[in-house]
């Protein structure tokens, strides 16, 4: 009876373990090729640990054209606040006269803050977003709210009209 009990005992503990240990050795991992890998580690790779903060704070915030708080906000408040709290940059309020107000630089010279302007109606900037490394940016998506984007996508580039810097 007692070698009944301990047999019974040491397969129950066995077949515990076991049950433990395959739940430890299985093997999470994230394709690093993704979009939203790439992302993350454009934000890892920031050199400003208050950009970071800043960001993530706003990240997913509601887009709101005219907005300028986390109940919603557009791009060009979105650029307003960030210039003004990480650099100490007071831009215009709208996106054109942001466009304006920044000097012309290369897109192959650009660096973490500069400005990225868009035209998605027209002739006129009506979009801006800023640029934070290895071709992504962060913006207020009018679709998806505050978001780290990909530059090099094509619905980007083909609308891409200036880069800048305020800096």
């Amino acid at each position: 009876m007692i070698k009944t009990k301990q047999l019974s005992s040491f397969w129950l503990t066995l077949i515990f373990a076991l049950v433990l240990t395959s739940c430890g050795t299985r093997k999470y991992t994230v394709k690093s090729d993704t979009k939203a890998a790439k992302a993350a580690d454009a934000m890892s790779n920031l050199r400003s640990k208050q950009l970071y903060r800043f960001i993530t704070d706003w990240t997913g915030v509601k887009y709101r054209l005219g907005g300028l708080d986390k109940n919603g906000i557009d791009c060009s408040g979105f650029a307003f606040l960030l210039e003004k709290e990480i650099y100490g940059v007071t831009l215009p309020r709208i996106s054109r006269d942001q466009a304006k107000f920044a000097r012309k630089k290369d897109i192959d010279n650009l660096k973490e803050g500069d400005l990225l302007f868009f035209s998605f109606g027209g002739n006129d900037v009506d979009h801006v977003g800023i640029y934070l490394n290895s071709g992504f940016f962060v913006h207020a998506s009018t679709t998806r709210g505050v978001i780290v984007d990909d530059l090099n996508l094509p619905a980007y580039q083909r609308v891409l009209v200036k880069t800048g810097s305020v800096n």
